[in-house]
């Protein structure tokens, strides 16, 4: 039976005892390696990505220090998502193609926050990362809003 998203093991590594996830727009999925075939307009809700000890260091240097995405290392295999056509087989129902229009909105809106106010002792260095890899996945993806293309 279809029991929704679990935890995943790191996304880098494959270690299953993880530190940290990263909660991402549905259309992040293309950005991951190996994810050609999985359609990134029937994701329900938000894709997260976890990270072991270890490799959540080299993301956050990576991001904070360095300003590249950790990505296209991270395997789309290990990352967690509801898809559509789960639903539809737990409900024996047909679902329209999911609005991702409120999720994105929510997220520009943190994006802004939080680098707006980095410095604030509640913001933590994992929302930074977060609020970055974010950005960059709407800059990255951004061709495909005005184009009306799939990824």
């Amino acid at each position: 039976m279809y029991t929704g998203k679990t935890e995943k093991a790191c996304c880098l590594c494959g270690n299953p005892k993880t530190e940290t996830r990263l909660d991402l727009p549905p259309r992040a999925v293309p950005l991951l390696k190996h994810s050609e075939a999985i359609a990134w307009r029937d994701i329900v809700g938000e894709v997260s990505i976890y990270f072991c000890a270890d490799d959540w260091t080299t993301v956050r240097d990576l991001v904070l220090e360095t300003g590249m995405s950790p990505l296209p290392r991270c395997n789309v295999a290990r990352a967690s998502f509801d898809l559509r056509e789960d639903f539809e087989a737990l409900l024996n129902d047909v679902r329209d193609e999911p609005d991702h229009s409120e999720l994105e909105a929510e997220m520009r809106r943190e994006i802004e926050e939080t680098l707006a106010n980095r410095d604030d002792p509640y913001v933590e260095e994992r929302d930074v990362v977060e609020a970055r890899v974010r950005q960059w996945v709407f800059e990255d993806t951004a061709v495909d809003d005005d184009a009306g293309a799939e990824a």
